[in-house]
């Protein structure tokens, strides 16, 4: 099972990530979005995975976790497939909503099941950080292929082709995932889905280090998700060349920062492990300072260039591992599922207001006051993180 999961986590990001490669160049060249659509599409797409996380969540922890990641895969691809027919902002503000309700069966379901299915406890965080490191050379794959295929053909018919392809992974799943460890509730699901539900707010209420990695996460996620999203604009104002097409320079700078991230996970992973974890995250948090401050008042995108890859490389990968070995140590295997639902809400309700507010600053001032802001919120981060963390909560 442990090699079926890492595969399938490395074809789901090849798909995905060469994807969105495709379409964030598609929204601002073919589609002429602006910095503030641009960031309101993450906001809305947000709003509507906040309802459907823990909902999601609940149900993969009372009926399946396999086949919760059978409909993430099916949606995911029909919202994919779909983006790349449109270029009105209404039409692919559905598309995007739609991928985000996709991705709430998958997030916390992916985890609660290889967890569960392995059932070593003392091995589940080295499978994590391979899977984390398997979606970072798998997403290199993928800005490779499908950046390559989008500037040998068109970039809509590429987002096609990665959405059709994201919508057949979903038989990967149905036929190579097991779930012989989970037992469903065959009875009475709405109450016991109300009794998992309660639950895990009980688990989350009662840890303080939990609260704490759903703060940051919620500053940390608002201040990536907008920055990820302005980024094109940035780099294209900067002077990033349009002549070859511009989508070989951003599949370029996304592969090195992949690798980087790679990198960096090889090295920090018995930290990560140990007691190292909030000083890890607070230095995360910190290159994110550094990195925004460099995107914003760059000079040239040979600088902005530099910002993206920080970014990318280790902010994004450390932060995100982190976070969730922190949460998949501190809960158990009967709510597993809905405590990572909890942070991926706190992942969009970041998104939703910080997105909401980096959008307003893009539109009444600024693009790298915008990015300013990023780093404000990356700092406070950073504050954050250095907080005393031990304590133990139970159910």
């Amino acid at each position: 099972m442990e090699k079926v999961f890492i595969r399938w986590t490395w074809m789901r990001a090849v798909l995905h990530n060469g994807w969105w490669l495709v379409t964030s160049v598609y929204l601002v060249v073919d589609a002429g979005l602006s910095p503030a659509q641009l960031v309101l599409i993450g906001s809305v797409q947000s709003a509507f995975a906040l309802v459907c996380e823990v909902p999601a969540g609940v149900i993969a922890d009372t009926i399946s976790r396999k086949w919760s990641l059978v409909i993430s895969q099916v949606l995911m691809g029909t919202a994919m497939l779909a983006t790349g027919l449109f270029e009105s902002f209404p039409a692919l503000l559905a598309t995007q909503v739609l991928w985000g309700i996709s991705w709430t069966f998958a997030s916390g379901s992916d985890v609660a099941l290889i967890t569960d299915e392995l059932d070593q406890p003392d091995r589940i965080n080295v499978v994590l950080t391979r899977s984390a490191r398997a979606q970072l050379t798998g997403a290199a794959t993928g800005l490779i292929v499908l950046g390559g295929l989008a500037w040998a053909t068109r970039r809509d018919l590429t987002i096609v082709i990665a959405g059709a392809a994201m919508m057949s992974l979903a038989l990967y799943v149905a036929l190579q995932f097991t779930e012989h460890n989970f037992v469903p509730t065959r009875t009475a699901r709405w109450a016991a889905s109300w009794t998992t539900f309660r639950r895990g707010v009980t688990l989350v209420r009662r840890s303080r280090a939990i609260l704490l990695i759903f703060a940051a996460t919620f500053l940390v996620n608002g201040a990536s998700d907008a920055a990820g999203r302005l980024t094109p604009k940035q780099l294209l104002d900067l002077g990033l060349p349009t002549e070859p097409d511009p989508i070989l320079w951003f599949t370029g700078l996304g592969v090195i920062g992949l690798i980087v991230g790679a990198l960096v996970l090889r090295l920090v992973s018995k930290r990560i492990n140990g007691s190292h974890a909030s000083t890890d995250y607070a230095l995360a948090a910190l290159v994110g300072v550094l990195a925004m401050l460099l995107l914003a008042f760059a000079r040239d995108p040979v600088v902005g260039a530099i910002a993206v890859v920080l970014l990318s490389g280790i902010v994004t990968p450390l932060t995100r591992i982190i976070s969730t070995i922190w949460i998949n140590t501190r809960t158990t295997a009967d709510i597993r599922a809905t405590t990572h639902s909890f942070l991926a809400q706190l992942e969009y309700l970041g998104e939703i207001i910080c997105g909401l507010t980096i959008a307003t600053v893009a539109r009444l001032t600024t693009l790298p006051l915008a990015l300013t802001t990023c780093a404000l919120l990356f700092a406070t981060t950073a504050v954050l993180m250095r907080q005393p963390t031990s304590d133990e909560a139970t159910v």
